[in-house]
């Protein structure tokens, strides 16, 4: 189970064998997390002379290994255990008190001295938000930054590429392809404001309310040194929740988090979607766009390529709403002054932020920023929309404009033709009437 001899005590050994259910472990980010809040901890024990020098100082030192990132083996515990998250904390507690008396020389205890000032009820929900906080801030909305960014780049060099719009998958008036992928633009940038709305409660920590809310056994001023020293580790405004009994007892916010990356995952899926359509053919589809050729698309028919990117995004935003589903119903599950679901709700919420972080990534740099535009069929498309009729109506009422679509439907011929015939109106002035590049507003560009 590990490559190096365990390091772990009588308490997580009974929690492998107590929890032999998935094989899944915690998420790493939550490991990582879990060792900075042991590491800070102890650094505030110090502060507070709740425990001596040298102890604490040894500590915080193999809690700050962890919290890079090592030992990483020495955390078997299944996801699918005690609710609140005591075996995973026992098993910090064991792993740290193990390597702080091989550095000190001298018995350092699981409980008394890594645990000092603490509880699982309060450990574990403050270790929950702060890896969720820092996976945020370090992956998500950087990778949203850089979509949006590709999604903008493209928005500008097609502002003046017209294209049919559609609504109910059916033709509509004239787009510009600029226009369009504003839309998924802004789409991105709402994303980003919500997740940023959210991080204010995600920052806030259930640190000191150690058992039931109460902060038994926690000095005064612990909580707040516990924040100060993750506010000096990952930069970002720590501090202790208002109210403890909420913060032990409710995944709120976690919700929160959890419902805001459905969302994201509802508007990458949209995006995906559209390229999917718009890359649809090449023959029989609408062949707008051609996505890059990745890979072959079938292991029996030569040639065929798939738009694979897309279809990945689609998947994991399929996820996304699953993990959502589980975390709702472990919002659920708070009775009096804990709720236990606390590790299957933050392990779905750091699985989506992992998935919707490497997603936005390939979406942008493998399918938005290299997608080549088919202008002819375009043009021909356009040339074709009897619905650009829709520009007469001002001018010929909405009754004459139907029966000129409707005739050039039947027909196969272009609306300015028929018009020209049924109207009273020239074919200079048609023309003009039922230009694309005039019915898209101003300049062909997207409104911002």
């Amino acid at each position: 189970m590990t490559d190096t001899a365990p390091l772990w005590g009588t308490q997580t050994q009974l929690a492998v064998e107590n929890f032999p259910i998935s094989g899944e472990r915690l998420h790493p980010a939550f490991i990582r997390a879990l060792g900075a809040v042991k590491a800070a901890a102890a650094e505030s024990n110090l502060a507070c002379s709740a425990l001596p020098a040298s102890v604490a100082k040894a500590i915080a030192a193999a809690a700050g290994a962890i919290a890079e990132g090592r030992y990483a083996d020495q955390f078997p515990v299944d996801v699918f255990q005690t609710g609140s998250g005591t075996s995973t904390n026992m098993n910090a507690n064991e792993v740290i008190a193990a390597l702080a008396s091989q550095a000190l020389g001298q018995a350092v205890h699981p409980n008394d001295h890594v645990n000092a000032s603490q509880s699982s009820n309060d450990v574990i929900p403050t270790t929950a938000h702060v890896a969720a906080a820092v996976m945020l801030d370090q992956s998500l909305l950087p990778a949203l930054a850089d979509l949006r960014a590709a999604i903008q780049t493209r928005v500008d060099a097609l502002g003046n590429t017209i294209k049919t719009g559609r609504t109910h998958l059916m033709d509509a008036m004239p787009i510009s392809l600029g226009q369009e992928l504003s839309g998924w633009a802004q789409q991105v940038a709402s994303a980003e404001a919500r997740l940023g709305a959210v991080q204010l409660r995600l920052h806030r920590l259930a640190v000191g309310g150690t058992a039931v809310g109460t902060g038994l056994n926690a000095p005064p001023t612990y909580a707040e040194g516990v924040c100060q020293a993750l506010r000096q580790r990952y930069r970002l405004d720590f501090g202790v929740a208002q109210n403890h009994f909420e913060a032990l007892s409710s995944l709120d916010t976690l919700a929160e988090l959890s419902g805001q990356l459905k969302v994201l995952a509802g508007s990458l899926m949209k995006i995906s979607n559209d390229l999917r359509w718009m890359n649809s053919g090449p023959l029989a589809g609408l062949a707008e766009i051609a996505l890059p050729a990745l890979q072959a698309g079938s292991s029996i028919m030569p040639g065929k390529v798939n738009p694979v990117i897309p279809e990945a995004v689609c998947m994991v935003c399929a996820r996304v709403i699953g993990n959502d589903a589980a975390v709702t119903i472990a919002a659920q599950s708070g009775n009096f002054q804990l709720n236990v679901m606390w590790p299957v709700a933050i392990q779905s919420v750091l699985n989506s932020l992992d998935l919707l972080s490497a997603a936005s990534r390939q979406l942008g740099a493998q399918a938005i920023a290299r997608f080549t535009v088919n202008q002819a069929r375009l043009d021909d498309a356009l040339r074709r929309n009897p619905i650009l009729v829709t520009a007469l109506n001002q001018r010929i009422g909405y009754e004459a404009g139907s029966r000129i679509a409707k005739r050039a439907y039947a027909e196969g011929r272009p609306v300015l033709d028929v018009a020209e015939e049924d109207t009273e109106l020239s074919r200079d002035e048609l023309a003009r009437l039922l230009d694309p590049a005039g019915l898209i507003g101003p300049s062909g560009k997207a409104a911002d």
